[in-house]
């Protein structure tokens, strides 16, 4: 991933020295079990653990010539550590080392990222406190429908944030085995107590059946979770964008002192933390499909997946955390301006209480299909009075409707156009997202 989109403690795990050092981790781990079996001396394991250096420029150097990145690396070990050197990955292939290393990656990647969805679900646990007494109008296909708290608005983000957090803890659970069984993953060439050491000492588990690589469907639920987490965050992007936009103005992200919305338009305060939040969750989507198609191997083993896992691990992660901390940063930031909401609900001369004016009709023994005909007629005409710039309430129609009259007590019906009406439970769904542990 690119700089700009990189924060320095994702970029390091994916460093050629956090590799490296978690690659003679595990070779180090591997020959102090082997100790402990009595496979190779003592001395030799506490030589190696001493004496193991790397350089990644030598590494580099003699790759070219291997071209194997694993066999390069334990030359380059091999060169520091001197005779015990050869008790070094013994019984082990390179996958051992490679998944078992990608796992650790993953994990210490997973962390970053939950430790961002908490600040996001701080973040909206603030704004949620802030605005659950704000009635704004809800929308359904872009068009007012009913009244809605603001807060609320946000309570859906917060959940499903909650529910974030738990698939990617499970993912990170999924991910977190090791593998220290040999070729082919038969364990004929290194006791499985190798494994169950190196496994402990990594804070990982063992992988109940390798080939010569641990399942890759493993993989696949990590990057498809990462993809909904995404998904969740151009959903929060996609509704800010809409409020921001002039015709809307009812909320904005944060506009620094300073800060230039155009090259060409001085006036321009465009919504750029949101637009950017929706492309880079294209971005960590984009890897989901590549992570599905890993799960097909052939046979033990093959290495169809390794350029794949080299590209996409370090991206999806890297623009991931980027993304949710921006994300973080924005909810803080955001500034929601009540008066417009305001100015927006009663923008279409109270149409959103149709629904009210219904069921009080069905409640006083009028059809259903009658009790919609009346209010629909009623609320087309205010639609056709502010379409030609006229002032119009739909209150004013259906108290002045001699039929409604007939049917409903004038106290009844002026009961029907509350606002606060739609918050009432307000607080109790907000209870509930909380204390919900799904």
């Amino acid at each position: 991933m690119i700089p700009r989109y990189s924060r320095p403690e994702m970029a390091e795990i994916w460093s050629a020295d956090n590799r490296y050092r978690i690659w003679f981790e595990i070779e180090a781990s591997a020959c102090e079990a082997l100790a402990e079996l009595g496979v190779i001396p003592k001395q030799a394991a506490k030589n190696i653990r001493k004496k193991g250096k790397w350089d990644i420029a030598r590494i580099d150097e003699i790759e070219k010539t291997t071209r194997h990145d694993v066999l390069a690396f334990l030359t380059n070990l091999a060169e520091n550590i001197g005779k015990d050197s050869r008790f070094v990955h013994q019984g082990m292939t390179s996958s051992d080392v490679l998944d078992t290393s990608f796992a650790v990656q993953l994990t210490q990647a997973s962390d970053i990222i939950i430790k961002d969805i908490d600040d996001i679900l701080e973040a909206l646990n603030e704004k949620v406190e802030e605005t659950l007494d704000l009635v704004t109008i809800g929308r359904s296909h872009g068009i007012h429908a009913e009244p809605t708290s603001f807060g609320l608005k946000l309570a859906n983000h917060y959940a499903a944030f909650k529910r974030a957090k738990r698939r990617l803890s499970a993912a990170r659970a999924d991910v977190a085995t090791c593998a220290i069984s040999g070729p082919v993953g038969t364990f004929a060439t290194v006791d499985p107590a190798v494994e169950a050491h190196v496994a402990k000492k990594l804070g990982l588990k063992p992988e109940p059946i390798s080939t010569q690589i641990i399942p890759r469907d493993r993989h696949a639920m990590f990057f498809a979770t990462l993809g909904v987490i995404a998904s969740s965050m151009e959903n929060f992007a996609i509704e800010m964008r809409h409020l921001q936009r002039s015709e809307v103005r009812e909320a904005e992200e944060p506009f620094a002192k300073g800060q230039k919305g155009s090259s060409a338009m001085p006036h321009k305060r465009n919504p750029v933390l949101a637009e950017n939040l929706t492309g880079l969750a294209r971005i960590v989507r984009s890897t989901v499909t590549p992570a599905l198609e890993n799960v097909a191997l052939w046979h033990e083993r093959d290495i169809s997946h390794s350029s794949v896992e080299r590209v996409i691990a370090p991206d999806a992660t890297i623009a991931l955390d980027f993304a949710l901390t921006r994300m973080a940063g924005l909810i803080r930031g955001m500034t929601i301006y009540r008066k417009r909401v305001a100015e927006n609900l009663q923008a279409l001369g109270g149409l959103h209480f149709s629904q009210r004016v219904l069921l009080a009709l069905t409640q006083a023994g009028v059809s259903r299909e009658d009790a919609y005909r009346l209010v629909q007629s009623n609320a087309m005409a205010v639609w056709s009075d502010l379409q030609d710039g006229k002032r119009a309430l739909f209150k004013d129609r259906i108290m002045a409707d001699p039929t409604i009259a007939k049917k409903v007590p004038g106290r009844i019906l002026a009961a029907c156009f509350d606002e606060r009406f739609y918050i009432r439970r307000a607080k109790k769904i907000w209870k509930r997202v909380l204390s919900s542990k799904e």
